[in-house]
This record gives structure tokens, C-alpha cells and sequence, in this order.
């Protein structure tokens, strides 16, 4: 018969083992999941346990809902909005809530006529009216645009031109009056003007803007840099100062780099380019009920989606999927910038995307 000792230290060095490859587990990095949707610009946000996408398909918007962000693929595809008056192709829907309503902010026109539309309804898959045109300031061409509030007030923000010519995508902010009301002047918070967000242009791109807020209750723009037809499409990061103005471009610090990205030449220095992926970008923090005040604290690690083309797949529009992620807030993050008006460095938190 074995000791009490010896069956004690054998406990210990099983438990040992056990915790060592958990941790051996934990620090491995993990696939990225995913989906089976051969498609592009998710767009989820969850409501009490179910989670709800929609996406652009079969010349209108279909909303999907599932118990979990990988269960979207599998579910039904409802069709909720359809392009009866020809309004010609059909990009980015975005959905979020407001006053127990839903809304899709959607891309709709061939050429220079893209402008955004918006659709809502009390319910997330029926029932919604038919689009009506937002009248976004100086009425240019506008894409990838979003409704969210912050500080007590909706903000509009969008990917656009400065004239009517495709010369770069700049990031836009107008408030909002309410759900369908812009109001006031738009004001530029982003142009595509760093070296890492210029390798792929014809035109030069900032786009697909998503807000969040971060522990601190500041205000963050994560976008999509560089060509979406390229490997070099990758997330980056616009944080607003604390306390500054979001109408005031000087006010916003732009991350020195790629967060997100599969080229480690275009990456912020401490951030490591994708495993699995290629050209990650135009992605979704899936947020509660679309709220960026619901977002995650400092430490967990929080579900987000994107599109990407797999590695070892040679990279096009149409070899494009969902795929499922995550990420986390990161602390004592400095942007820095040079010439220009007030301070040319801002530490605060930075976000870290896994696959």
C-alpha cells in the first residue's frame, strides 16, 4: 500500500501537469474560426443572448440571428430590405439600436452617386419600411457609415470623398439630431496620409469605421487602411482625447501602424502580424445592442468579426470570409504625430485583435 505521502505528492505533480498545459494551451495562439460565409463587412451586435448580422445579398439585406457569433453562418438568411427603386449596388450594412428600434445604415449607387441609406424596424429580422436617403453634409460620395452615441449625443461617421473626384477615402464625422437626422457640418477626423496607409492606393483608402469606447470613456474610430482589394488591408486605430472635441481632426491620434494586419512592415511596433489570414479588415465589435458604452473593461478579451482571405489562398474580393475573433484593450499606448497644433504624443489605451 502507497504512503500517505507518496499519493499526495503524486496528486501534486498530476495537478502540476494539469496547470502546466493549460497554461502551455492558453499561451498557444489559436486558430482563427472560419465561418462558411463567402462574404464581406460583417456587421453583429448582440441582444440579450441572441446575436444578430446582417449583410448585403441578392441586391438588398438579409439579417441573420444566432446564440453564438460562429452559429451565424448556419442560421437563416431573412431578407429585410430589397432594391425596388434601383438604387444600384448594395454595400456595408450596419445595424445598431436606438429608443427599441432597429437601424441599417447601408451604401447604396453605381460610380460617384454612392450615398447612404438608412431602413429600421422594432424588429431585428421583419418588418422594416423602405429606405430613405440621409442628407449627410455637402451630400459627397459616402460609404461604410455608422450611428453611434457618445457623451449624450449621436454622432454619423463614414468613409467619403472631399469632392467629387476619387482621389482618397477620408473618415467624416456630422452629430445627429436623431436615427435619420444628420445635422450640422461634416468634419474630416482621418485622411490616408501616413506611409504604412499609403503601400496600396489608386485611391489611397480610410474606411469601414467602427466606434468603441474605451475604459477611460474614451472615444475610439477603429478603421480599415490600404486597398481592400490587397493583402495590405488592416485595421488601425483613431483615439480621441480625453476630453477633446470629436469635430476637431487635431483632437485624434492615429495609432503609428497596423493593429491588425498580416504585413509585419506595416505593423505599430509591439503589434505582430496575423498567422492564419491575409489582409484582415472591415470588421465588427459585437457590442450589446450595438452600444459602445457597452464595451468590454480593461483584462478580458471581448468577440469581434471580420473579413479575411485565408493564407495559402491567393487574395481577391471574392475569396473573402467571416471569420470570428476577438479582442482587448491594451494600456500605456503612445500614438505620436509631428507638426501639427497642441501635443504630438497621446498614451492611452490601444487595442490588441487576436485571431
Amino acid at each position: 500500500m502507497k504512503s500517505f505521502r507518496s499519493i499526495h505528492a503524486a496528486l501534486v505533480l498530476t495537478v502540476l501537469g494539469v496547470l502546466a498545459s493549460l497554461s502551455l494551451s492558453v499561451a498557444r495562439p489559436a486558430q482563427a474560426e472560419q465561418t462558411s460565409m463567402r462574404a464581406a463587412d460583417p456587421s453583429v451586435i448582440r441582444v440579450g443572448g441572441t446575436y444578430v448580422s446582417v449583410q448585403s445579398t441578392g441586391g438588398g439585406i438579409a439579417v441573420r440571428q444566432a446564440p453564438s457569433t460562429s452559429g451565424l453562418a448556419s442560421a437563416p438568411a431573412r431578407q429585410v430590405w430589397s432594391d425596388t427603386q434601383g438604387r444600384g449596388e448594395v454595400w456595408a450594412p450596419e445595424i445598431t439600436t436606438d429608443g427599441g428600434r432597429y437601424y441599417i445604415y447601408f451604401t447604396a449607387g453605381r460610380g460617384a452617386a454612392h450615398r447612404m441609406f438608412v431602413i429600421s424596424s422594432a424588429s431585428a429580422d421583419t418588418g422594416y419600411g423602405g429606405e430613405t436617403r440621409l442628407a449627410l453634409p455637402d451630400d459627397k460620395w459616402a460609404i461604410d457609415g455608422t450611428m453611434f452615441t457618445f457623451n449624450g449625443q449621436r454622432w454619423f461617421v463614414w468613409s467619403g470623398w472631399a469632392g467629387d473626384t476619387d482621389v482618397e477615402q477620408n473618415l467624416y464625422i456630422a452629430r445627429m439630431s436623431s436615427p435619420t437626422t444628420p445635422t450640422g457640418a461634416r468634419s474630416v477626423i482621418s485622411q490616408p496620409r501616413e506611409s504604412w496607409e499609403r503601400v496600396v492606393g489608386n485611391p489611397f483608402i480610410n474606411e469601414a469605421p467602427e466606434a468603441i469606447k474605451d475604459p477611460n470613456g474614451q472615444l475610439h474610430i477603429v478603421y480599415s487602411a490600404n486597398g481592400s482589394w490587397s493583402d495590405q488591408y488592416c485595421l488601425a486605430d483613431l483615439r480621441l482625447r480625453a476630453g477633446g472635441d470629436p469635430t476637431y481632426v487635431w483632437d485624434w491620434y492615429k495609432s503609428n501602424g497596423c493593429l491588425f494586419g498580416s504585413n509585419r512592415s506595416t505593423m505599430m511596433a509591439g503589434w505582430d502580424p496575423t498567422l492564419y489570414v491575409n489582409g484582415p479588415g472591415h470588421h465588427t465589435f459585437v457590442l450589446l445592442n450595438g452600444d459602445i458604452g457597452t464595451s468590454p473593461p480593461a483584462g478580458p478579451r471581448f468577440p469581434s468579426m471580420f473579413h479575411a482571405v485565408p493564407k495559402g489562398t491567393p487574395y481577391s474580393w471574392e475569396n473573402r470570409y467571416w471569420y470570428t475573433g476577438s479582442f482587448a484593450w491594451w494600456g500605456d499606448t503612445t500614438y505620436r504625430r509631428a507638426n501639427v497644433p497642441g501635443p504630438t504624443a497621446d498614451t492611452g489605451w490601444g487595442l490588441k485583435f487576436f485571431e
